[in-house]
């Protein structure tokens, strides 16, 4: 038997034959244009982070060469192993993500780094403050996920957040305290 759609409902479905990227979703529009903007900021923040970390892994030198080449290189993975599930979440919701490398300059907040040398010690300091940035990036975008009901955005943030802690702790651990109030 054929159901018969209301005239709502044969609106609704022109609206989406014209907005072909509008992915069908429970939460609002506001919802998802919070989340949206919130999350395409931590993805271009977690591209730079990426590209910082593979910067450092590949300008390594020095004594300890191999075995932070091998740290740098595992972390990298790790930060680029976020960029897929933030597009496809974002766009599971119905917003759009990221397009272009120009796109990705104007809304993250990592800083590059192109000088021609820098010290080891240095380079894992810069990155140690870069994920504990952004971490709270993270934490920031949990909030606001959170406030519109997106439960499962806060899921995979949580992880991020505890992945993010975890390189934190590390570069910390292999750099040294530095500054002596852990902060």
């Amino acid at each position: 038997m054929t159901r018969i759609l209301s005239t709502k409902e044969r609106d609704d479905l022109r609206r989406e034959r014209r907005a072909p990227l509008m992915t069908p979703t429970d939460l609002d529009r506001r919802a998802t244009r919070d989340v949206s903007a919130v999350m395409n900021g931590v993805l271009a923040d977690v591209f730079a982070l990426y590209l910082k970390t593979k910067n450092f892994h590949w300008h390594m030198s020095g004594p300890h060469f191999r075995d932070y080449h091998l740290l740098l290189d595992e972390h990298a993975a790790q930060v680029f192993a976020m960029t897929d599930p933030i597009a496809e979440r974002i766009r599971k919701i119905g917003g759009q993500t990221l397009k272009s490398i120009g796109q990705i300059a104007k809304l993250k907040h990592i800083l590059d780094n192109d000088a021609d040398y820098v010290e080891p010690s240095d380079m894992l300091a810069e990155l140690r403050e870069d994920n504990k940035a952004l971490a709270a990036r993270l934490r920031e975008a949990h909030g606001i996920c959170e406030e519109h009901r997106d439960f499962a955005t806060t899921s995979l943030i949580e992880v991020w957040i505890d992945e993010t802690e975890r390189r934190t702790w590390f570069l910390f651990e292999t750099v040294g305290r530095g500054d002596s109030s852990g902060h």
